[in-house]
């Protein structure tokens, strides 16, 4: 019986996606459930499964094309089991290591699949030792199962490939908060017209939402940004004084994080025109706190949403911001978890970051950018001190929120961290 492969129903927020990686070729055997090809959305990858046990007869629709929900984009018989070729009676040749080609140089691993890590990580194999036969060279899970064959069997050898030039320039972000263009394997530099070298490579459907996103933020807010710094020893002497204990009841490290979302929230409580957005000629005051906390990920910027953090504990939020991020590394995001929220915050600081000015995630009205941390000289009751010192950047939409309530939400900010028993007592 043939079955038809469809795109599954995407999210609301989505309009279609691109096929990036057949998992199966026609004649392979599947199962149901079995991913077959990945679908690039301009938010996340999703996989799409096998509907039924049996043999992928036809693709429909190759690497590159841009489907829609419940487009056919290929057939399996199910039921079916792929042929074995027939056994012919013949002396038993010796056989020979099949050599295995192990790149020397460095190693792309964007755009692995999340079951290429699993089964990397479970084996305990080095994925940049292991050819890929997918799109760009890309390792895929038929790869690694066929690496694992060889070497149990006895017949892999290893050739050692020289590695190639770097390219004269990165092709991942410059200086950037956001990832390079993952899954992606730069093509080789081809002479221009006057015979100098360079590299054409086509953006990723995120990079390209990205792209528009920014745009859109600049051409329809009326973006202001305000600046402050922020004494981060007291913040610190907490952390250091309580980290190993926080640790070990909560299982997972007390980071900076935790006190900046709990002090952004408390500080939206006190400001809630920060918290809203224009919707039309309508202002919409929301009367929830979903944080948006933006992390690089393989394929770019990606800003995953805490819900409710009024109501989290800083264990919680430090928890639920180390899952959230290792999901974006895996890349496992789900479109809901990077749906909505009411304010963003990025830290830029990570990266060695020490000033910018962050754009706003439309359709908010406010984002803190956070940066390094660096000893600087300070007045202090008339003396100068050297203290830890943070700047931080409040970017807001003008046309909603007032100067007035932008700097004194951000010092809000400032008062929280430099104080933190104001956050544990509300004050």
């Amino acid at each position: 019986m043939t079955v038809e492969v469809k795109v599954p129903t995407l999210p609301e927020s989505v309009a279609d996606g691109t096929l990036i990686n057949w998992k199966k070729k026609p004649g392979d055997p599947v199962k149901r459930g079995e991913n077959l090809v990945d679908l690039e959305t301009d938010k996340v990858v999703l996989d799409i499964p096998a509907p039924a046990d049996g043999v992928l007869s036809a693709i429909l629709r190759e690497e590159g094309a841009i489907v829609a929900t419940g487009e056919v984009i290929a057939t399996l018989e199910e039921g079916a089991v792929a042929a074995v070729p027939a056994l012919v009676s013949a002396p038993a040749p010796v056989f020979a290591p099949t050599p295995v080609a192990v790149p020397t140089g460095p190693v792309d691993l964007d755009g692995l699949s999340p079951a290429v890590r699993h089964l990397a990580a479970e084996h305990g194999l080095d994925v940049a030792r292991i050819p890929g036969s997918g799109r760009s060279g890309r390792v895929t899970k038929g790869d690694v199962l066929a690496y694992l064959e060889a070497r149990k069997t006895g017949a892999l050898a290893v050739a050692v490939i020289p590695p190639a030039s770097p390219p004269p320039f990165d092709k991942g972000e410059q200086g950037g908060f956001a990832g390079g263009q993952g899954g992606f394997t730069a093509p080789p530099l081809a002479p221009d017209t006057q015979g100098r070298l360079e590299q054409r490579v086509p953006m990723t459907r995120l990079r390209a939402r990205i792209a528009e996103r920014l745009l859109m933020a600049k051409n329809t807010t009326a973006m202001l940004t305000t600046f402050n710094e922020i004494n981060m020893k007291p913040v610190m002497d907490l952390r250091n004084r309580y980290k190993d204990p926080f640790e070990n009841k909560h299982g997972v490290r007390l980071g900076f994080m935790g006190f900046f979302v709990k002090a952004v929230v408390e500080a939206l409580k006190r400001f809630p025109a920060v918290n809203g957005a224009i919707d039309g000629n309508d202002i919409i005051y929301h009367g929830y706190y979903d944080i948006g906390v933006a992390v690089s990920s393989p394929r770019g910027l990606v800003v995953p949403i805490l819900r409710d953090v009024d109501q989290m504990g800083i264990a919680d939020i430090e928890k639920a911001i180390g899952e959230l991020g290792k999901k974006a590394k895996d890349g496992t995001l789900t479109v809901e978890e990077m749906t909505g929220g009411t304010f963003t915050i990025t830290n830029g600081g990570v990266f060695g970051s020490l000033m910018s000015t962050p754009i706003l995630n439309p359709p908010q009205s406010g984002i803190l950018g956070m940066h390094a941390t660096k000893d600087r000289p300070v007045a202090e009751h008339g003396q100068v001190v050297i203290r830890p010192m943070m700047y931080v950047a409040h970017s807001y939409d003008h046309r909603i929120i007032d100067g007035k309530e932008a700097v004194t939400f951000l010092v809000a900010i400032k008062e929280g961290i430099e104080d933190p028993a104001r956050l544990l007592l509300n004050v």
